[in-house]
């Protein structure tokens, strides 16, 4: 026989305050009523063409395709029809209060951060013993080896050894500080000469340093940061008083 188990709103509330989740929902909450007070105060609000289209998006984006698909989605979220409105709405209106503080900011912000969006291509063999480090270094600066021939002879791990220490694309922050600023100096293509750190002795090929562009993506994740972070002002000014939670 089918059990059937009923879950109150103070079960939920009670198991969210076990969780110790109360702290990141003040938060939200907060959030949106900044961003629902600022955009009031700015004459910014929601069109029904807009709420339509991004109504649309928002079905896309969480493939509700069809009318029962999105019937389901809601039930499973506890939403209604007013709450689906409401959850466009606040979507929206945080959109273009965004693009209405930030959008001439981010070219400005872009161009003050540009060394932090370079990226560099390298390859990384970490070694336990200086003085081997510094006798391959010597002998790829005469050509002996090759860096490749280092990686397959030195690197433990199956995988990385088979793309001969290769690190992908990576920012300044992705590296240790005293490797990242011997890396970003480099003039590639160029193996930089050992460097020690509590993880060994790395011995690094610098193949190119690629220099960032404002491209859309770009833009995108400048402009949510300094949303982000104009938020996170705000809710610090704030004094929350928390009402009584069963």
């Amino acid at each position: 026989m089918l059990d059937i188990l009923t879950i109150s709103p103070d079960d939920i509330l009670h198991h969210v305050k076990l969780s110790c989740r109360i702290p990141s929902i003040v938060e939200e909450i907060l959030t949106q009523r900044i961003i629902a007070k600022t955009a009031a105060e700015t004459g910014i609000n929601a069109e029904p063409e807009e709420l339509q289209k991004a109504a649309d998006h928002l079905r896309l984006m969480n493939n509700l395709r069809s009318t029962d698909a999105t019937w389901s989605w809601l039930q499973k979220h506890s939403l209604s029809l007013d709450d689906l409105e409401e959850l466009v709405r606040i979507t929206l209106i945080s959109s273009k209060l965004c693009y209405h503080l930030f959008a001439d900011k981010v070219k400005p912000y872009f161009i003050e951060h540009q060394l932090d969006y370079t990226q560099v291509i390298m390859h990384e063999v970490v070694l336990g013993d200086k003085d081997v480090a510094m006798e391959l270094f010597y002998a790829l600066q005469e050509g002996e080896i090759s860096f490749p021939d280092v990686a397959r002879q030195y690197i433990q791990d199956t995988e990385f050894r088979r793309i001969g220490g290769y690190q992908g694309a990576l920012n300044r922050t992705a590296l240790m500080p005293e490797i990242s600023a011997a890396v970003f100096a480099a003039a590639p293509p160029q193996i930089l000469k050992p460097i020690l750190t509590c993880k060994g002795v790395h011995l690094i090929s610098v193949e190119e340093l690629i220099q960032p562009e404002l491209n859309d993506e770009l833009y995108q994740k400048i402009l949510s940061t300094l949303f982000s972070e104009w938020l996170k002002q705000q809710i610090e000014q704030i004094d929350v008083q928390l009402g009584k939670l069963v």
